[in-house]
């Protein structure tokens, strides 16, 4: 039986979960979207290793946690595991975008490189729903988890936004390049103002990290950098308030 719980004891178990060895392992086996898996602190016994091989081959990071953490998560038996299913289904950047440009479409993609406030991956998402952005892509790791928080900070948009989970985002890069993609990073060291750049052909707009900005591998495989002007005191914007002026330039540019 596929354990299934949709119990709130505390606000995580917001987020659909899977819980016990077994289960975890169909969950994986049957395809289903898994953010991370939580396994108790000290866990052992015969399946474990089979599940850290299905963890391994599908790309799902797990951690270990005390196990006061799984019991806030479901009072049933756990069993020391417990999965966090994604609420969103994901999708593959490279047909996804060829899918768009086959509808006679120009495709404007944003990239987060490792934007890791749950707050900024939601309210970048519901601006992107609002500009009529065709999708965003994350990586797989060290950025944000798309759970129950990121869905509720994007006011449910996040249900509407195709959204790219992928590995390697030099890959994405360059995958977009392929397909006659216009690569455009914002970056503060920029010349360009962003209102300078050309959003009509098909673009895919990178944006960086709060703390880091945008990684030094995607910023050397981008066509254009561009920057917002400031002129106060402060160095340099939220996130997803620059995010919000490139993709409504981007909007304004193609005439909507």
């Amino acid at each position: 039986m596929d354990k299934v719980s949709r119990q709130k004891p505390s606000p995580k178990s917001e987020q659909n979960i899977v819980y016990g060895m077994r289960p975890v392992i169909e969950a994986i086996d049957a395809g289903r979207q898994i953010d991370r898996v939580l396994l108790r602190t000290g866990l052992q016994g015969d399946l474990l290793g089979e599940l850290k091989g299905r963890l391994r081959e599908a790309g799902i990071p797990s951690q270990y946690v005390p196990v006061e953490k799984l019991n806030a998560l479901t009072r049933n038996n756990h069993q020391g595991v417990v999965a966090i299913v994604s609420p969103i289904e994901y999708r593959d950047f490279e047909p996804l975008v060829q899918s768009l440009l086959d509808a006679g479409k120009s495709p404007f993609v944003v990239l987060l490189d490792h934007v890791t406030d749950v707050r900024n991956v939601g309210a970048i998402a519901r601006t992107a729903v609002c500009a009529g952005v065709d999708a965003l892509v994350v990586p797989k790791h060290g950025s944000a988890q798309i759970g129950a928080d990121a869905v509720k900070s994007s006011a449910g948009a996040l249900m509407h936004l195709p959204v790219c989970r992928e590995d390697n985002l030099k890959t994405v890069v360059n995958v977009a390049k392929a397909l006659g993609m216009k690569v455009v990073v914002a970056s503060e060291k920029a010349s360009d103002s962003y209102a300078a750049v050309d959003y009509t052909q098909p673009t895919l707009l990178l944006m960086g990290s709060e703390d880091k900005g945008v990684s030094p591998d995607l910023l050397r495989l981008a066509d254009r950098h561009a920057r917002i002007p400031i002129v106060g005191g402060v160095q340099s914007l939220n996130v997803s308030v620059a995010a919000a002026l490139f993709m409504y330039e981007a909007l304004r540019q193609r005439g909507e």
